[in-house]
């Protein structure tokens, strides 16, 4: 499977004050993670923009961002509703050892460990709060599944390994 060198992140939201700086809401495991970028990059027409990050900081859970050339209200009021994208090899330095991006998984087929039968295709990977949660399209339907470490056996380049309980797929 092709890996992107971009990974969505966020989307800007709102301007911040009148000096240019915007608003976005993080899609990253913390605000924090986005407001340690030192470049982000947005879509047009199907090229990634890169724009320098000149100063960030997290306020009420969002993340507030002076972007280089972006100098005035108009000039962030233009940017509002953009999906915001950072480096695939910048982002790296947050994972842990053995952790992956959702982006990554997506796509992946999921398997019984125990038995080697294809369950189905991960479709999804959604927080409830306690732990992620993957949505799984069987032949069944849409089924979800805690991604914890009593049912994940393992995650290889491939596909996911898991351990259902009795009637998880049905």
């Amino acid at each position: 499977m092709e890996r992107t060198p971009y990974l969505r992140c966020g989307q800007i939201i709102n301007t911040h004050g009148v000096r240019g700086a915007v608003k976005a809401r993080s899609e990253c495991d913390s605000p924090e993670i986005l407001r340690s970028l030192s470049r982000i990059y947005t879509a047009a027409r199907g090229e990634y923009v890169e724009r320098m990050i000149v100063s960030a900081s997290v306020q009420k859970g969002f993340v507030l961002l002076r972007l280089e050339g972006v100098d005035t209200v108009e000039d962030a009021n233009a940017l509002r509703g953009e999906i915001i994208y950072a480096s695939r090899e910048e982002l790296s330095k947050f994972l842990a050892p053995g952790d992956r991006f959702i982006a990554d998984l997506i796509g992946m087929r999921v398997v019984n460990d125990e038995t080697g039968e294809r369950i189905g295709t991960l479709s999804d990977v959604t927080n409830a709060g306690a732990s992620d949660i993957y949505v799984v399209d069987t032949p069944n339907g849409e089924r979800m599944m805690p991604a914890v470490p009593e049912f994940i056996a393992e995650i290889t380049d491939e596909e996911i390994r898991v351990l259902p309980i009795e009637g998880m797929f049905d």
